[in-house]
């Protein structure tokens, strides 16, 4: 019993670290508006490239993956290993539905790279190189977000030798992260309806 009310704590404080939105945070502190009512209304870093700049950019996903890098190493050494992906799960449950943000958060793909990153850092690290050059050859930021996601989904069952909690939490999280895309593809399918 113990276990379980200390796996839950570990899992509820990877929902509030995810919910704290560095984005919302710096933008009130500088006085600018909600960067989720802009461009493509989503508080990540390629919305903050558009609406502040690379630095603002920079220092949001540098924030976001160093969170993300304090969940992983906390799972990593407080959890059963195959609950560790569930920390993950509930970070980007967190990102997404931030319960201090009125739950309207970002997409969850640099927390998730961050998770990552820490527990595989060679997977990590190879998705971080994959998405600019995809996005170079594409120029539609969702589908580099989707192939690195989908690949550290991979990465991260493997590490996890296909245990059925930990595939079945991966996959989740993926899902999870497509589903944020939903707006991005459904914008993307009308445009090219169009031409």
């Amino acid at each position: 019993m113990k276990a379980i009310c200390f796996s839950a704590c570990i899992l509820l404080c990877s929902y509030l670290l995810g919910s704290i939105n560095f984005t919302v945070i710096i933008f009130r502190l500088l006085g600018l508006d909600d960067p989720r009512m802009k461009f493509s209304g989503n508080p990540g870093t390629t919305n903050v490239y558009r609406i502040a700049g690379p630095f603002w950019a920079a220092l949001v996903l540098v924030l976001d993956i160093s969170r993300a890098g304090l969940v992983s190493i906390t799972a990593l050494k407080f959890l059963p290993l195959q609950e560790v992906a569930l920390a993950g799960f509930f970070l980007v449950l967190g990102n997404r539905y931030p319960c201090f943000h009125g739950f309207k958060g970002g997409k969850g793909v640099a927390n998730y790279m961050g998770f990552v990153l820490f527990i595989i850092p060679l997977w990590g690290f190879i998705a971080t190189l994959l998405w600019p050059l995809i996005y170079k050859l594409v120029k539609i930021t969702f589908i580099p977000s989707f192939v690195v996601i989908f690949l550290m989904g991979i990465g991260l069952s493997l590490h996890f030798q296909f245990n059925p909690l930990s595939t079945a939490t991966t996959a989740m999280t993926v899902l999870l992260i497509f589903a944020g895309h939903r707006k991005n593809i459904n914008e993307y399918i009308s445009k090219e309806k169009k031409t």
